[in-house]
């Protein structure tokens, strides 16, 4: 059994080493302000899940799957709870402005328009994306999902095409 001392001192390892893995989860899942919320999700999820790790995989396979696992759990309620507030808001002042900033060249705006584009994909599209974009091998995505490697190639190649257009269209 790990004692907190221990935990805390794995704990604190991992995010000095992958602290972009939580980052790059909490951006392609969340916008604003609950980009923070998320992180402190990410964080609380990986905290319990230190004493599960049996170093049979990489610390950062690992990280991966346990902060993608949260931060589908927490689409998931967050889809729902945005539902009813939606349901809420109509109710009281119509339709909210959805209209988006139009692109432009910068790094900066190019960047959020592919988080932007990454948050339009279904949940488990979205962790194949960014876990790729976290360079992540297609056996490590394998392993964290569950599926082929083929399959996890064929995925993301249809992704790349998929996501080309959708930050294209929003620059035109």
């Amino acid at each position: 059994m790990m004692n907190t001392r221990e935990q805390q001192a794995i704990f604190d390892d991992w995010l000095r080493e992958h602290a972009a893995i939580l980052h790059h989860v909490a951006n392609g899942f969340a916008t604003g302000a609950d980009r923070h919320d998320l992180m402190q999700e990410l964080m609380l999820a990986l905290w319990r899940a230190v004493p599960a790790f049996r170093a049979a995989s990489l610390a950062s396979t690992f990280i991966f799957r346990v902060t993608h696992n949260a931060a589908l759990t927490w689409k998931r309620a967050e889809r729902s709870y945005r539902r009813r507030l939606d349901v809420f808001e109509e109710q009281q002042n119509g339709s909210p402005d959805l209209t988006q900033p139009s692109g432009t060249d910068t790094a900066t705006d190019l960047l959020e328009l592919l988080y932007a584009a990454i948050r339009t994909l279904e949940p488990l599209d979205r962790s194949l994306v960014l876990l790729q974009l976290d360079g992540a091998s297609y056996a490590q995505i394998a392993e964290i999902h569950g599926l082929s490697e083929s399959n996890v190639g064929v995925r993301l190649n249809r992704l790349k095409h998929r996501l080309t257009s959708i930050v294209q269209e929003k620059q035109s």
